[in-house]
């Protein structure tokens, strides 16, 4: 089996054409029954659907959606392996009763229990401080190692043990006990910080998880060399975290932006042979995707940076990197001039001395205006979307992202597409799939939510 994949699709469909007995460990943070607002992270067609298909019933059909996938991956674990299933307490008590009757509820290990710290309370209840992690193994032998993962002794504990003491049981003197040079034995609460707003590794995704949570996980569950498989990927911790302490892995994700985020992310950490499946590849693959699926694809390709709703709303849709040069995408054959009126108004307003404009291609009145408007000292650039898919590097030139030599700057200066607070709710994205208006900025009221809502 190849690994060092990400593959863009459904994990029902995925897992189902992996081998059986294949992979050592299974992570999966699936979307939360709680988390409807966060649902749709990039606004791709796929993740739409996928939203769609979960919440067109309640509990129950969120339930069995999560079932369907968890028979596959029970499938691929090999006999040794373990499944860790992260999620919260609006539906851990329905998830751990469909696992005991899929996994065997004798084949339960754990709940964990990882505790955070956070801002809001409720007056009228304990504060919700915790996400609940359920671990299964596949049979009654399975791979465990602690060594990696044990926590410091109290220092209460050392100073007992510093003197002697004796294990005597019966009439029978075991000896000196003494404390395990590594650490304490790990317990199943697990106080780790969540990943900060400010954090220097914060994606924006409202879910993303602290890699010292999957530290633990990875490297407890998984023999070195062993196949660690995320088949609800998101911004590629689990994989980050298995490369970097030298395991195989597989990641799987139904966002394309989320899987380019994750080349990258994996980048940056010395993964330079990821390969991605099932990605957009062709001018017709292109053509076919939702407008907002098209304009993550177009900002990921130029390494460019989303526009927030704001300027989306002036005509702008991102920007280029390194020089910040406004960019308008159209997912539209002969762009006319019109179009070119229209963003000059906006990369003024902007403050800007150059544009670029993105599409299948461009009418002659386009052109033609691009043309006039240099003479006036503003620099529109018309690129095509074939130029992205056959030309890249020429373009990345043009927008100063890479040296007149081709070199590209320092992987870790490229940037990581980031979530903007104010990006569309997953309800209005579902709206738009179905082609009804979105609502421009001055309409909304934007609520300014935690991390973790319901406090």
């Amino acid at each position: 089996m190849d690994t060092g994949v990400i593959y863009c699709d459904d994990n029902h469909q995925r897992l189902a054409l992996l081998p059986r007995d294949s992979v050592d460990l299974i992570y999966l943070d699936p979307p939360f029954f709680s988390n409807r607002h966060y649902e749709v992270i990039w606004g791709d067609e796929a993740e739409v659907r996928s939203f769609e298909d979960r919440w067109e019933g309640g509990i129950y059909h969120y339930v069995e959606w999560m079932k369907e996938r968890i028979f596959e991956m029970w499938r691929v674990l090999k006999p040794t392996g373990s499944l860790y299933l992260h999620c919260d307490w609006h539906a851990v008590h329905y998830l751990k009763v469909m696992l005991d009757e899929v996994l065997g509820a004798e084949n339960f290990q754990n709940e964990i229990i990882w505790y955070y710290k956070g801002a809001g309370v409720s007056p009228r209840r304990w504060a919700r401080r915790h996400d609940n992690i359920l671990w299964y193994t596949k049979s009654k032998e399975w791979y465990f190692d602690p060594d990696p993962v044990r926590d410091a002794y109290a220092e209460t504990t050392k100073e007992r043990f510093s003197h002697y003491i004796g294990n005597v049981r019966g009439a029978h003197d075991f000896g000196e006990q003494k404390l395990n040079p590594l650490g304490k034995h790990p317990d199943d609460v697990w106080q780790i910080k969540i990943v900060a707003p400010s954090a220097r590794d914060r994606l924006g995704y409202p879910t993303q998880k602290p890699e010292e949570l999957l530290e633990r996980i990875v490297q407890s569950s998984c023999p070195q060399d062993g196949v660690v498989l995320d088949p609800f990927a998101g911004c590629g911790t689990t994989l980050v975290v298995a490369h970097r302490f030298k395991r195989k892995w597989l990641g799987i994700d139904i966002s394309p932006t989320a899987c380019n985020l994750m080349r990258r992310r994996l980048q940056k950490v010395g993964a330079l042979d990821v390969r991605l499946v099932g990605m957009p590849a062709t001018i017709a693959d292109l053509h076919a995707l939702k407008p907002f699926e098209f304009q993550n694809w177009i900002v990921d390709r130029i390494n460019g940076i989303q526009a927030n709703r704001k300027s989306g709303d002036m005509g702008i849709d991102g920007h280029t990197f390194f020089l910040h040069d406004p960019v308008q995408i159209k997912q539209s054959e002969s762009v006319g001039r019109n179009v070119i009126d229209n963003f000059e108004t906006a990369v003024r307003r902007d403050g800007r001395k150059r544009g670029f404009v993105i599409a299948f291609s461009f009418g002659r009145g386009a052109v033609e205006e691009a043309s006039r408007i240099r003479h006036e000292g503003l620099d529109i650039q018309l690129i095509t979307v074939e130029d992205l898919l056959d030309r890249l590097d020429q373009v990345l030139v043009r927008m100063g992202v890479v040296t007149p030599s081709g070199a590209l700057p320092g992987l870790e200066a490229l940037p990581m597409p980031t979530i903007d607070s104010h990006r569309r709710s997953a309800d209005e994205l579902v709206e738009s799939a179905k082609g009804a208006r979105l609502p421009a900025a001055r309409e909304l009221m934007v609520a300014d939510e935690s991390d973790h809502p319901d406090e």
